[in-house]
């Protein structure tokens, strides 16, 4: 199972992943100053774009420090879903509970937050998020 944590989005409001739950979820570590990131970004956006009615979620966790600058890429990648960060780069209390060495990494969750990919390819995500919302 996925460890519930909370952290304050763009807007200083403390968000819960357990909040995000109930639905197919990625969470997605990344940082406005990390290039592999933002190349990812597009394709994230792909994905919440198809899937986001069928029942997908994302939630990204910011390893950035700079408050403006995330807000930024935010803004510039059209990260339209939950975002949060602690501002303290890898330094950040949920990368340290996930085990984050590296961005970006993303977590598949089932609707019941059970891990149910690391990492995953683009073509093997979207299948798997496919076959976890039993659609084509």
């Amino acid at each position: 199972m996925a460890p519930d944590f909370k952290a304050p989005n763009p807007d200083g409001k403390m968000v819960s992943l357990k909040e995000s739950l109930g639905k197919v979820t990625l969470i997605d570590f990344w940082a406005s100053w990390c290039m592999p990131c933002r190349k990812e970004n597009p394709k994230v956006v792909a994905l919440y774009n198809e899937f986001h009615s069928k029942g997908f979620n994302v939630i990204s966790v910011s390893l950035d420090k700079d408050a403006d600058q995330w807000k930024e890429a935010i803004a510039k990648d059209k990260l339209t879903w939950t975002q949060v960060s602690n501002l303290k780069e890898m330094e950040d209390p949920i990368a340290k509970q996930y085990g984050i060495e590296l961005i970006p990494t993303t977590f598949l969750l089932d609707a019941s937050g059970k891990i149910v990919g690391i990492d995953l390819p683009h073509e093997e995500l979207k299948a798997k998020i496919q076959a976890l919302l039993k659609t084509k």
